[in-house]
């Protein structure tokens, strides 16, 4: 099953094609950056697609978890370059446009995060400045050898204050400072070594990887998945003892779910456990 967003890819070449494909795989959904041409930067109809599909998946239950993959030589460049210059022209030089993109910009950050199902990155080529802050967000993250990250937003005077939120947060302070202070590349096995992504692979295989793990995850309870998801980001932001309180509180309303207690019967009863929404 297929379900293509309506927002066209820019460029006469590309006018009918949509700029992000969904395409569902049993229980998996698969979200597919499809502007090749401009190498798949998070211009205003992208933003708007993506908002829109993370929206739809956010309701529906049948999927069970999300893999974020590419088309094209890049994975993501970022924001568009050339569609926030054209606003330079504005009354006010571009800035109620730029402020305007960041928002949505961080709109679907936010929407990737308090999504219900986990999120998989697949890369299998460059991911820069947005694109990287893209790559960072998601829940988990595919490599293959042959992709690269950096946010080089120092070299052209626009340090990557947005991309620096997701770093921070996914990496060490030092690494992350690292890469947003120098703007250097790094190579796919370097972003695994700063946690910036979970698994490398051979070129042309971070799809199917992806897909794999989500399907290893697709198979654990939805609910759990869900309470675990949200708990794990709402006590990153928390002290260590609220943390605690609140993980507490979720433990409770976790343990007293269906599926709780089924998956639990199961394990004394030596069997597999059957899910809710199975």
């Amino acid at each position: 099953m297929k379900a293509q967003s309506s927002a066209p890819a820019s460029g006469p070449a590309a006018a009918n094609e949509p700029v992000v494909v969904r395409e569902d795989i049993g229980n998996i959904a698969v979200l597919t950056l499809n502007r090749p041409q401009a190498r798949n930067s998070l211009s205003e109809a992208m933003l708007e697609a993506l908002s829109q599909e993370l929206e739809s998946l956010a309701a529906d239950k049948r999927i069970r978890a999300v893999v974020l993959a590419a088309q094209g030589s890049a994975f993501s460049a970022g924001h568009d370059l050339k569609e926030l210059t054209a606003h330079r022209a504005d009354a006010d030089g571009g800035r109620s446009y730029t402020r305007h993109i960041m928002q949505r910009c961080s709109a679907v950050m936010l929407a990737i995060l308090r999504l219900p199902q986990p999120v998989l990155a697949a890369v299998e080529a460059t991911a820069t400045a947005a694109g990287c802050q893209l790559v960072a967000t998601c829940d988990l993250a595919i490599a293959s050898t042959s992709a690269k990250f950096c946010t080089p937003g120092v070299h052209i005077g626009l340090f990557c204050s947005t991309p620096m939120v997701a770093l921070s947060r996914n990496l060490a302070r030092k690494h992350a400072l690292e890469m947003l202070l120098t703007g250097d590349m790094i190579s796919a096995a370097d972003a695994y070594r700063v946690g910036l992504v979970n698994r490398v692979v051979e070129p042309g295989t971070a799809r199917d990887e992806a897909l794999k793990l989500a399907r290893k995850i697709a198979a654990e309870s939805a609910a759990a998945v869900k309470f675990g998801k949200e708990a794990f980001y709402r006590q990153l932001e928390m002290g260590i003892a609220d943390a605690y309180d609140h993980a507490t509180e979720v433990m409770v309303k976790n343990m007293m779910a269906r599926d709780a207690e089924e998956g639990i019967s199961a394990f004394v009863e030596k069997r597999q456990p059957t899910w809710e929404d199975r």
